[in-house]
């Protein structure tokens, strides 16, 4: 498969700029856990909720990671068993893997906005510090709804033959 510049447009900016946030969000969790062993190390007490820090900054890092991988096609592509096919019969199984990737990335963003409406009605927090989640599940959704737009350019871009 030959290299192709990355996409343009208000959908690849904003799968970089999620890409981007998601890197400032895992150096942010990184630096936590590092300060929190470190402290613990020097005075045996951890920062408190630092498993919780953590565990929100981690998932909203690798959602926001999503929809950048998929519009770059950095994804992990397993073709074995089709290389000896056609170009365009390959485009064309690239294309229905990108729709079913389009179909679940869709439900994931739904359920998480859900989710996230749900959460917040019932107002669920976290156990050390308290902190509300429902702005970490809706942020997911909406890393899920951008990846969702990524595949579905993707998949458009197959399916005429122009991947």
């Amino acid at each position: 498969m030959e290299e192709q510049a990355p996409p343009r447009g208000p959908v690849a900016r904003l799968g970089s700029a999620l890409a981007l946030a998601g890197g400032a969000v895992l150096l942010a969790t990184a630096l936590v856990s590092t300060w929190s062993v470190l402290q613990r190390w020097a005075t045996s007490q951890p920062i408190p909720g630092d498993f919780e820090l953590v565990s929100l900054g981690s998932g909203l890092a690798v959602m926001g990671f999503l929809a950048r991988g998929t519009l770059t096609r950095s994804n992990i592509l397993v073709d074995t068993f089709t290389t000896w096919l056609p170009p365009r019969v390959n485009a064309l199984v690239d294309a229905f893997w990108t729709l079913v990737w389009l179909a679940a990335a869709t439900v994931l963003a739904e359920r998480l906005l859900v989710g996230a409406r749900e959460t917040l009605a019932s107002g669920t927090t976290t156990m050390v510090l308290g902190l509300p989640t429902w702005w970490a599940i809706g942020l997911g959704g909406l890393c899920f709804a951008a990846t969702a737009l990524a595949a579905a350019y993707w998949a458009w871009r197959l399916l005429r033959g122009r991947g």
